[in-house]
């Protein structure tokens, strides 16, 4: 039972990582089709505006997904690793590379340096959802055991390609519609310019989860039949009504409901495959009975979630409340010089 829980919460975080890191990398996939430095200057500071107070935070998430990983499967987390260290790698590598191309083409003082970190930014948003889709897809596709060695069969296929290509044309729906919304706020002009991209990748999406589900079907029987029956054809049917919400929101004055909407197409399509894997946490060869630690360490593993959650939800629910109110807006240069103006001028009088 306690093996149970602790399953479900770690595809909780994998569901929460795929939303929250999501938008950000969706944000840096239009980043990356703007165009040049005229045609795309306003869509990129509206994308550096909108990701600077909350981008390093939603990798929270990730973290979640390796504790609980390494800690409650040990197993699972060992087999994934060691046959799949390529792909997971080179999606480790488009984080640090992506996180340093955010963070350093702002200051840049050259536009040789700005462009430079620009598109390392906005191609290693790309590359790292591929991956860390195609890793997911050889799981899925049954290919990874223990025991299995590392090999490019494993995350070179048919499932894989799909699943890796549906998650970059998830991020990508999921930083359209966020970016919809700041746009509303902070530049009206570039709602119509996302909201024709969130309705464009949301098509392009749906294209690939079919396609994506008829691949499984001859690569991956269990998965297939677990999306096709019970609890995980419920989940694509709610992330396929979440979808036509989303649309229809969008057509309309974007607002927070259409973030929501979002949010639970991508949540929905994570939260089936998770529950088509049943009872398998490696289909079909390692189970989550099998695959789980010690009980101790489950108990613990749960409390030590619990107080996670407690103490981290709040703190993360405030950011995003603040970010999402415009109550985290940029200090300007002439506001940073006036407020040195007067933190000097008392002292100066003294």
């Amino acid at each position: 039972m306690t093996a149970d829980v602790i399953a479900v919460t770690l595809l909780l975080a994998v569901a929460a990582y795929a939303c929250a890191g999501g938008t950000d990398y969706g944000a840096g996939f239009w980043d990356l089709t703007a165009g040049g430095a005229e045609r795309g200057k306003r869509p990129r500071q509206l994308i550096d505006h909108a990701m600077a107070p909350v981008w390093e935070v939603n990798n929270v998430w990730l973290i979640f997904v390796f504790v609980i990983m390494w800690t409650g499967f040990p197993i699972l987390f060992q087999t994934v690793f060691s046959a799949m260290w390529l792909p997971l790698a080179l999606a480790a590598m488009g984080m640090i590379l992506r996180g340093a191309g955010f963070a350093f083409r702002k200051p840049a003082r050259r536009l040789v340096g700005r462009r430079l970190y620009g598109a390392v930014f906005a191609v290693a948003s790309l590359v790292t959802p591929f991956f860390l889709g195609s890793a997911v897809g050889g799981v899925a596709s049954g290919r990874v055991s223990p025991g299995t060695e590392a090999s490019a069969d494993a995350w070179v296929n048919p499932t894989s390609l799909m699943f890796g290509l549906t998650a970059v044309a998830g991020t990508a729906f999921l930083g359209a519609v966020f970016l919809t919304g700041d746009a509303r706020r902070l530049d009206a002009a570039l709602v119509g310019y996302f909201r024709r991209r969130a309705l464009a990748s949301l098509g392009v999406m749906s294209v690939l989860a079919v396609l994506a589900l008829s691949v499984t079907r001859d690569d991956s029987a269990h998965v297939w039949h677990g999306l096709t029956h019970g609890v995980g054809l419920g989940f694509v049917i709610a992330a396929g009504v979440a979808a036509l919400a989303t649309v229809w929101l969008l057509l309309r004055t974007p607002g927070v409901w259409v973030r929501v909407a979002a949010v639970a197409v991508v949540a929905g399509a994570v939260l089936a495959w998770g529950m088509a894997q049943r009872p398998y946490l490696l289909p079909t060869s390692l189970t989550v009975s099998d695959g789980a630690g010690a009980p101790a360490t489950l108990t613990w593993l749960v409390v030590v979630t619990v107080i996670a959650v407690v103490v981290v939800l709040p703190a993360v629910a405030l950011l995003y409340w603040l970010d999402t109110h415009g109550e985290l807006e940029e200090l300007t240069d002439a506001e940073l010089r006036r407020s040195g103006a007067g933190e000097d001028g008392p002292s100066g009088a003294a």
